[in-house]
């Protein structure tokens, strides 16, 4: 059972989910080979809520855009730690983006590392 995972909002252009399915889908790989527990992508396909702060606003998201929720699932934040340090270093994920431009701007991109609080 993970207890720890790393939780992604990444606001992509709509025309680039397809290229950016097939990245995930290699970079996915490469985390479960060194270890992570779950490797899980999500597209979004409900972004207006009543009653709740639409992610559409918290990821300042522009007409054209849709967002992608990943989490990497870890048995502790120590292994998260180690399974990182595996992933950085692996040649297999710097070749695949090496040269290339990412479907998605970084620099908008979310992340942060959480500790399981409630498992039902």
């Amino acid at each position: 059972m993970s207890k720890y995972a790393d939780l992604y909002l990444v606001p992509i252009a709509e025309e680039k989910v397809a290229e950016y399915r097939k990245l995930a889908k290699a970079a996915g790989k490469i985390f479960i080979r060194h270890g992570a527990l779950k490797y899980r992508e999500y597209v979004a396909s409900d972004l207006d809520p009543q009653g709740a702060y639409p992610f559409p606003k918290l990821v300042k998201l522009k007409p054209g855009q849709t967002i992608i929720y990943a989490a990497v699932e870890f048995n502790s934040e120590s292994h998260r730690n180690k399974v990182m340090k595996a992933v950085m270093a692996d040649t297999e994920l710097a070749s695949m983006m090496d040269g290339k431009e990412p479907p998605f701007d970084y620099r908008k991109m979310a992340y942060g590392g959480f500790k399981l609080i409630v498992d039902l």
